[in-house]
């Protein structure tokens, strides 16, 4: 398999929300935003996503389903797809990483690994 036919690039974004959160009850709200963007040189479309986020207290919630914000992107070379969903974590920060599954439109299925990232409340992490 020539890997460089598969390849999807992750960029993700996350902000704290303050009006869903609350810190008395241990719930701290955050929205990512992620830009997935077809890098290599066969089209792909997005069949399901595997989410591992974990707290400061090492609590791990593993989140998996179909598609991504009830779509199935299918991208062409250089195409990007861009949604923005949310989390709710125990903790101030935490972080979150993972996978998307998907199927080139040779058939052949790959995943694309979603790199780690924070989810912090602003002032927490120095």
């Amino acid at each position: 398999m020539n890997d460089e036919k598969y390849q999807i690039t992750i960029a993700p974004k996350a902000t704290y929300i303050a009006d869903q959160s609350n810190a008395q009850i241990e719930r701290y709200a955050f929205a990512y935003t992620i830009t997935i963007t077809n890098t290599g040189s066969v089209a792909a479309r997005l069949v399901s996503r595997h989410w591992i986020i974990t707290d400061a207290n090492n609590q791990v919630q593993e989140v998996k389903g179909e598609g991504v914000v009830g779509a199935h992107p299918h991208l062409k070379p250089g195409q990007s797809f861009e949604y923005t969903s949310g989390s709710i974590l125990a903790t101030p920060v935490g972080t979150m990483r993972g996978s998307y599954q998907m199927v080139a439109e040779d058939g052949t299925n790959f995943d694309a690994p979603i790199p780690e990232f924070t989810l912090s409340v602003p002032r927490v992490l120095h």
